[in-house]
């Protein structure tokens, strides 16, 4: 079965930063595109990032350009999400997910209806 996890969540302080992995079973991660998106209590889930399965192509969403970094470890299988200088409203539960389709036919998307495979979620906590 197709299966995403996230881990690397947790608390940390205004400033500070924090790596989240997203590692996939069931398939080939690096043939798809992998986005990264979260979720804050009383708010619509959101994208933050996406790679494309070549890894030439990223984009990031304008609340967290220039802080943070999506990256892919072919060797171990695990997309990354380095995010620096961490603000209380990057709180919430992030999620990894990716679509049916091979990253061929399937580009990168920040429209959370567009990806068919989730992760559980990570929570990501940032308060001083």
């Amino acid at each position: 079965q197709v299966q995403l996890v996230e881990s690397g969540g947790g608390l940390e302080q205004p400033g500070g930063s924090l790596r989240l992995s997203c590692v996939a079973s069931g398939f080939n991660l690096d043939s798809y595109v992998i986005g990264w998106f979260r979720q804050a209590p009383g708010k619509e889930r959101e994208g933050v990032s996406c790679v494309s399965s070549s890894d030439r192509y990223t984009y990031y969403a304008n609340s967290v350009k220039g802080r943070f970094t999506i990256s892919r470890d072919k060797a171990k299988k695990t997309v990354y999400l380095q995010m620096n200088s961490l603000k209380h409203e990057d709180t919430a539960v992030y999620y990894c997910a990716a679509p049916r389709e091979v990253g061929y036919s399937f580009h990168c998307s920040f429209d959370a209806p567009d990806y068919d495979y989730w992760g559980q979620g990570t929570q990501v906590t940032v308060s001083s």
